[in-house]
C-alpha cells in the first residue's frame, strides 16, 4: 500500500504509487503508527533533492522524525509552498535568497522567507490554503491555478491539469479571464524571474512550449 505522503499544489497529502521528482518535509506530521495526522508541523516547508550523499531514507515515516513528503515536481512543490533546502539544494537556495533580497528588502535569511511564505500559504483563522483571484493571463510558467476543482499548471499560452503520475489534459490558456492563484504571490514572482532549478521543475509529461 503507497504511504499518504504524495504532496499535491493543494498542499493536500494523498497516497498513490506514483513517487514524483521532488521530496521535501514540513515537520512531523504522523503519528508513531504512521498515520498522518496533521498537514504541518512548524514554517519551514522545504524541497530536497530525491538523492543526496548517498543518505538512505528508510524505513520512512519513522516515529519522531520529519514525514517525508514526495513531489511531482517542483513546480508542483513550490505551489504548496516550498522553497529549496539550504543544505541538499544550496545553489537553488542560494538563487532563490539573491532574488528574494530583490523582492523583499530588509529580508534576509531562511527564517524571514519562511515566515513570509507561510502568511501567503495558509490562513491564520482556518490554517487552509490561501488563494488569490488574479489575472489568468498574467501569470508566469510553472504557477499553478484552480479550476473546476482541480490544480493546473500555467505553461505558455496553455494550462495543463495535473495528476499524481503527470500533466493529463491539455487546454488553452482563455486571455482576459481571472482564476485562482494556487502558488504563493512570492514564489510566483520567483518563477517569473526565470527560475532553473536543478531539480526538475517541470515533469517529463509537461510538453514542450
Amino acid at each position: 500500500m503507497p504511504l499518504k505522503n504524495r504532496a499535491t499544489p493543494l498542499g493536500e497529502l494523498i497516497a498513490d504509487p506514483a513517487r514524483g521528482l521532488v521530496y521535501g518535509n514540513r515537520g512531523c506530521l504522523h503519528d508513531e503508527t504512521g498515520r498522518i495526522r496533521r498537514r504541518y508541523n512548524g514554517k519551514r516547508w522545504i524541497a530536497c533533492r530525491l538523492q543526496f550523499r548517498g543518505w538512505q531514507r528508510r524505513p520512512l515515516l519513522q516515529p519522531g522524525r520529519f514525514t517525508e513528503l514526495f513531489f511531482l515536481d517542483d513546480a508542483t512543490a513550490i505551489a504548496a509552498g516550498h522553497r529549496p533546502c539550504a543544505l541538499c539544494r544550496r545553489e537553488d537556495y542560494n538563487r532563490l535568497v539573491a532574488i528574494w533580497g530583490e523582492l523583499h528588502a530588509g529580508q534576509v535569511g531562511a527564517d524571514a522567507i519562511d515566515a513570509q511564505l507561510h502568511a501567503e500559504r495558509v490562513a491564520p483563522d482556518t490554517r487552509t490554503q490561501l488563494r488569490r483571484d488574479v489575472p489568468l493571463d498574467e501569470l508566469p510558467d510553472g504557477a499553478f491555478v484552480l479550476r473546476e476543482g482541480a490544480p493546473w499548471l500555467v505553461l505558455g499560452r496553455d494550462l495543463l491539469r495535473r495528476s499524481a503520475a503527470g500533466y493529463v489534459q491539455r487546454t488553452q490558456r482563455p486571455g482576459r479571464q481571472r482564476a485562482l492563484l494556487i502558488t504563493p504571490p512570492s514564489l510566483v514572482a520567483v518563477l517569473r524571474s526565470g527560475w532553473q532549478p536543478l531539480v526538475p521543475l517541470l515533469h517529463s509529461s509537461a510538453p514542450a512550449t
